[in-house]
């Protein structure tokens, strides 16, 4: 049976800092020799190596059964009453999982299909693996099958603690741009709208009475994982409202009936961009006198563009204005 390890390189020991890492598939001879016990997370050292600094155990293990506990309760936090009960979230995808290390998201598990580990994202991953603190789960072909959905089907799969953030611990720039979605269902819309403020430089983004989590799987998929570096939280739309106005930003409400070309609004100072649900629109909270209502242009048949499709117009739209 062979495992994988990783082996780390520099200088003899008392001389300068270890240098690189390799990840390796040996044998448990070879393992076994180099002075490492089965099944522990530990370190063989060799005071006379030349270059050979350290090996240590990433996994000794194939999970093969897709009954195995870990995949079961893996495949659960697809459910959203389960991501909540368990207090962690799915990551699925090379990039995904790549930026939620970046951005410090504690990693508890994550399944590995090596078979189906060829692209160039994958294969980055993998190499920095070994660096975080999760355990890494080898798994087969039909296994990954059950754990990962859609048809973008990566080879990496992670699990990990649900970030919770809040209203209150959201820090703005001094001249903030914030995106309130409302009342959305859909939560691939969550994550496309994510993708289009990260890339238009939206501050932070607030999801008000969501339908769908911030963390639903998909939503984060959708957002190819810029929803770990944009500041973002959910709440009710009475306590966004209120804190939009305590904040003194200007309230711009995204409607099909709107009086004024969202071309007209003047922008360049702090400003919240507010969109509703995909078939209902806004609530009546955002007629208030203190909320514009703008409209985008519809020259065909249709009455609204999608969510996420509005809010990239009226992003870039604020950053033609700010230069």
């Amino acid at each position: 049976m062979s495992v994988r390890v990783r082996a780390q390189f520099g200088k003899p020991r008392g001389s300068s800092p270890r240098q690189f890492a390799e990840v390796w598939t040996v044998t448990e001879k070879e393992r076994d020799s180099a002075g490492i016990r089965a099944g522990m997370n530990s370190a063989a050292r060799f005071s006379n190596a030349e270059k050979l600094v350290s090996l240590d155990v990433m996994t000794n293990s194939l999970i093969t059964s897709r009954q195995n506990p870990r995949v079961k309760n893996a495949v659960r936090l697809r459910d959203r009453r389960h991501r909540e009960k368990q207090g962690r979230i799915l990551i699925d995808g090379a990039r995904e999982l790549s930026r939620a290390m970046a951005a410090g998201v504690a990693l508890q598990e994550v399944f590995v299909c090596e078979p189906l580990c060829g692209g160039e994202a994958c294969r980055r991953l993998l190499v920095l693996l070994p660096e975080c603190r999760a355990e890494i789960l080898h798994v087969t072909e039909p296994v990954f099958e059950k754990l990962a959905f859609g048809s973008r089907a990566e080879g990496v799969l992670g699990v990990a603690e649900m970030p919770r953030p809040t209203l209150d611990g959201l820090v703005l720039p001094e001249v903030p741009l914030v995106a309130v979605l409302e009342c959305v269902e859909k939560p691939g819309n969550v994550g496309a709208v994510l993708r289009s403020a990260d890339a238009a430089g939206v501050s932070a983004l607030i999801v008000a009475d969501g339908r769908t989590d911030l963390y639903n799987p998909n939503a984060i998929r959708a957002s190819l994982g810029t929803i770990f570096f944009l500041p973002v939280c959910a709440a009710t739309t009475a306590e966004t409202f209120d804190w939009l106005r305590r904040h003194g930003l200007t309230m711009v409400a995204l409607r099909v009936d709107g009086s004024v070309p969202y071309t007209r609004i003047d922008y360049r100072g702090p400003t919240a961009v507010v969109l509703g649900n995909e078939a209902e629109g806004l609530s009546d909270a955002w007629s208030a006198d203190d909320v514009a209502a703008v409209r985008l242009p519809m020259c065909g048949v249709g009455d609204s563009l999608n969510v996420s499709a509005a809010a990239a117009v009226v992003f870039y739209e604020v950053l033609r204005q700010r230069g």
